[in-house]
């Protein structure tokens, strides 16, 4: 009996460990539980993917994201894997799980410093750590390069926000393979301790702020497969010891200042497929080694110093695709092996001092796409092989020296759409098979010696936007139709052409100055929607100006001397400012007597005796009705218009209104109990902005106080006043001035809307093109309109407000604050270098500014959040410029706009992006004019929503 019950209770104790075994296998540890709800409350998670993620639920194994090793004794958490869920929040909890060894937390929004819990996990069973693509901040988390990684493989911490220097300690991660901390704010040298790591095979450090030399002894690291090291501040040479890595595939080492020559010891690289070098300061030949590396797929070399000969032994590279040697010192003769080479697509030699002809076998024995070979001094005549492959869509021969006719084969070249021929020495008429091209929406052949008539051919060119004929001897008429619905920018200037002119509807510019054009202005000129400049100087139109004309909110630079008009002047917006040397040479006189044009005052016209008598009898039996009604309005527009004084205890103030709307519902003591109440908006060093509100019937406006106008120029105030009288819908316009002694009020409209930094990332991509559209509207108008207004550090999304009807309007500064808080201008994120530096500060250099402004847009990402606490400008184009070129899109674009919006307009994105590199280029003058800027953000808008 004893035996029995001895038996009973050990067969019970087996089944409640066996219970206890299943209930802790299927539940899992309580430490993990734990640890794993704790994260849950401590984040967002927008997408409810951790809706599962309860105690109740079965098993912790079946949580979503999570991934257990199946120990037949035990089961603990082997992976976390959110990557991609949109969370956000800190995240310190998840490195405490004690058997995890697969983290990937990558492609979300979270923030905060990284932590970890030494009492809870050893993490030696840790072997892929991902956290890119996140809000991460502070140092790198010293325990991570410790031996307690020693285990790890993968390491990617990349585009996030972690500053401070790379810890030495990285060379103990023995096992590592892959390590990407790309994208971040790391400053400091690379610790030489990074060569320790022998087993590493992939290497990025781009887009940071590291700075000195690359470590000479990186030739140790002999699994090497990939480098990236560009978009930093690295000096010195290249060291002569990475040729020793002879598996490595991708060497990356771009926007450096990397100077010396180019190593003959890369010529050992056998297996390498990717050589970028470019935007260095490099000097020097390119070594004959570089033509052994036989697996070359890309070579970019190009905006170095290199110079010397290309060598014929380029045709050795017989798998490259890409060749990009421009902007460099390179000299004499394009080897006539580059047409040799089967698989060449891209050919970029442009800015060089390149002599001869071009190979007359290129484009025949290979798949050309883009040509680009333009300021240089080649000569000759363009081969007729160069569209064989029928693929060339790009052809860019702009400042050379070439002649002769344009080849007949070169007009039956289907595919092209962009081509580029100004500047050069062609001559002949125009092949008529060029303007039926169905494809080309960019033609440039001006600033040649072409002649013959334009109207007798046909013209069919369905997708030409911008067509340029301008320095050439054509004559004869204009052809009633280009074949195109789309045509923006139309340049006919500097001809022989005459009689009568066509119109279309969708142009944005227009120049068809000295030419021999005759008659009176076309009234459809009036109706054309969108054309923005208008230039008819030097011709012999004649008769009065249209009075309708630059009516339209489009039109704001005409240029229209050196003609026979006669009249007055239109009081259309396009007129209201226009500048003198615009309107001389012709017999026009001005209704304005405060205009700008410099024309004398119009006289009262003569008119029929029977209608002035007529005229004045009807007047008279008025006057009595009319006296007091004329008075009134007669003192509003003087009080509209003119200087008027308003004494105060303060003293003797000049007042002026330049809207109606204004002088009509604000009085001066509104300004000065604004400034009184002090509800500040923001301040500088001698200025302050204060919100205002008229009481008696409610109009908000701002008030900006400027102390110690006596320390600064009249002329300063003067060009502030006459801005003020320039109106355009997408900027906040000035309405008034007060100035007493040294003080000055500037009264602005209401700031309406919320800022764009408030809500870009809540916007489609449809609302952000229309903000880009409308920003880049402001700048095109004031570049042309109102040049002597001053943008220098306001082209930001701070100051960019964004009404109900997604309507964006720029706050703009006034040229009395260039003189004002200047330390406080050059530290902005949105200003390039000269900007910073005070120096050869052109339109230009405010394109800049809308550069960064459109990579906001694009990524979501805050120029300024990327440069906390380093002071570095540029560090979100140099981000951009990485993501750009080593990136998929859906690395970079915003995560609001991926799946749907990102999917359909993928192609817009990428050439945005595109846009937004060439306005933050290094060089002032290869950045586009803000009229380019508009027409390419309208095109998008058209291609993606028409």
């Amino acid at each position: 009996m004893a035996k029995g019950s001895s038996e009973t209770k050990s067969m019970t104790f087996i089944c409640l460990f066996l219970f206890m075994l299943n209930f802790h296998s299927s539940h899992g540890d309580p430490k993990e539980v734990q640890l794993l709800l704790s994260f849950k409350a401590s984040i967002d998670d927008p997408l409810h993917f951790l809706s599962n993620w309860e105690t109740s639920s079965a098993t912790l194994c079946r949580w979503h994201g999570i991934t257990c090793d199946n120990n037949v004794n035990s089961s603990h958490v082997n992976a976390v894997v959110l990557s991609g869920k949109n969370m956000t929040g800190q995240v310190s909890s998840i490195f405490q799980l004690p058997y995890v060894a697969n983290i990937d937390l990558s492609n979300n929004q979270f923030v905060g410093e990284i932590t970890f819990n030494y009492s809870f996990n050893s993490l030696s069973l840790l072997r892929y750590l991902n956290l890119s693509n996140n809000n991460f901040t502070g140092s790198l988390p010293q325990p991570l390069f410790s031996v307690l990684f020693s285990n790890l493989e993968t390491l990617d911490l990349s585009n996030n926000m972690f500053s401070g220097n790379i810890p030495h300690q990285i060379g103990l991660l023995s096992s590592l393979r892959y390590l990407d901390l790309g994208g971040n704010l790391l400053v400091g040298k690379i610790p030489n301790s990074v060569t320790n790591m022998t087993t590493l095979q992939y290497l990025t450090l781009a887009s940071n702020q590291l700075v000195d030399k690359i470590p000479e002894e990186i030739g140790q690291m002999k699994s090497l497969k990939w480098i990236y090291l560009g978009y930093n501040n690295l000096s010195g040479e290249i060291p002569i010891s990475i040729g020793e890595l002879l598996s490595l595939n991708h060497l990356d080492l771009v926007y450096n200042n990397l100077t010396g020559p180019i190593p003959q010891s890369l010529g050992h690289l056998t297996e390498l497929q990717y050589l970028f070098l470019y935007q260095n300061k490099l000097s020097g030949p390119i070594p004959q080694s570089i033509f052994e590396l036989k697996r070359l797929i890309s070579l970019d070399l190009s905006d170095n110093s290199l110079s010397g000969l290309i060598s014929e032994r380029v045709v050795q590279l017989q798998r490259l695709e890409i060749l990009h040697l421009f902007s460099n010192n390179f000299t004499g003769k394009i080897p006539k092996g580059v047409a040799f080479l089967p698989r060449l697509q891209v050919l970029q030699l442009w800015s060089n001092g390149l002599i001869g002809e071009i190979p007359e076998e290129l484009g025949k024995h290979s798949n050309l796409t883009v040509l680009d070979l333009s300021t240089n001094n080649l000569a000759g005549k363009i081969p007729d092989n160069i569209c064989h492959s029928g693929s060339l869509f790009k052809l860019i021969l702009f400042s050379n020296y070439f002649e002769g006719e344009i080849p007949k084969s070169l007009t039956s070249c289907r595919s092209l759409r962009r081509v580029r021929l100004q500047n050069n020495k062609f001559s002949g008429k125009l092949p008529p098979e060029l303007t039926t091209l169905p494809q080309v929406y960019f033609l440039d052949i001006s600033g040649n010696q072409l002649s013959g008539r334009i109207n007798d051919r046909k013209w069919n060119m369905p997708s030409l936007q911008m067509l340029s004929l301008a320095n050439n001897n054509f004559s004869g008429e204009l052809p009633t139709s280009f074949g195109t619905q789309i045509l923006e920018d139309l340049d006919l200037s500097n001809n022989q052409l005459s009689e009568e002119i066509c119109s279309c509807k969708k142009l944005v510019a227009l120049d068809l100055s000295h030419n021999q054009l005759s008659g009176e202005i076309p009234m459809k000129f009036s109706e054309m929607p969108v054309l923005g400049l208008l230039d008819l100087s030097e011709n012999q139109f004649s008769g009065e100006i249209p009075q309708d004309l630059g009516s339209t909110e489009s039109l704001v630079q005409i240029n229209i001397s050196h003609n026979h008009f006669r009249g007055s002047l239109p009081s259309t917006g396009a007129f209201l400012a226009i500048n003198a040397s615009a309107v001389t040479g012709n017999n026009l006189c001005d209704r304005d007597d405060d205009s700008s044009s410099g024309l004398p005052l119009c006289k009262s016209n003569n008119q029929n005796p029977t209608w002035l008598f007529i005229m004045l009898c009807f007047l008279l039996t008025l006057v009595a009705f009319a006296a007091a009604s004329l008075l009134v309005f007669y003192v509003k527009r003087k009080s509209f218009s003119e200087v008027r004084k308003v004494e105060n205890q303060d003293g003797t103030w000049e007042v002026q209104f330049f809207c109606a709307k204004a002088a009509r519902l604000m009085k001066v003591d509104n300004v000065f109990s604004t400034v009184k109440e002090g509800r500040v908006v923001s301040k500088g060093r001698n200025w302050v902005s204060y919100e205002g509100k008229c009481m008696e019937n409610g109009m908000q406006f701002t008030v900006m106080e400027i102390s110690e106008l006596n320390s600064l120029s009249t002329s300063m105030w003067e060009e502030t006043v006459k801005g003020g009288k320039v109106r355009h819908p997408n900027i906040f316009n000035l309405v008034g001035t007060c100035r007493c002694g040294k003080r000055g009020y500037l009264v602005y409209e209401h700031g309406e809307g919320k800022k764009l930094s408030e809500i870009v990332n809540s916007l489609s991509w449809k609302q952000r093109c229309k903000i880009a559209v409308g920003v880049a509207k402001a700048i095109k108008f004031l570049h042309s309109h109102a040049s002597s207004m001053v943008l220098v550090g306001e082209v930001a999304r701070e100051t960019v407000r964004v009404d109900m009807k997604g309507v964006p309007r720029l706050k703009v500064t006034p040229p009395i604050m260039t003189c004002l808080d200047v330390k406080g201008i050059t530290s902005s994120t949105y200003l390039t270098q000269e900007a910073r530096e005070r120096k050869n500060v052109t339109e230009k250099s405010e394109i800049y500014g809308l550069g960064v402004m459109l990579i906001e847009l694009l990524t979501g990402r805050s120029g300024i959040d990327i440069e906390a606490g380093n002071g570095m400008h540029k560090s979100i184009v140099e981000w951009a410029r990485y993501c750009y070129s080593d990136c998929h899109v859906d690395t970079w674009i915003d995560p609001v706009m991926k799946g749907g919006d990102a999917l359909r307009y993928e192609k817009d994105m990428v050439e945005m992006m595109n846009l937004a590199l060439h306005c933050t280029t290094t060089d002032p003058t290869a950045r586009p004019c803000a009229r380019d800027v508009v027409k390419a953000l309208e095109s998008f808008q058209r291609t993606s929503f028409c």
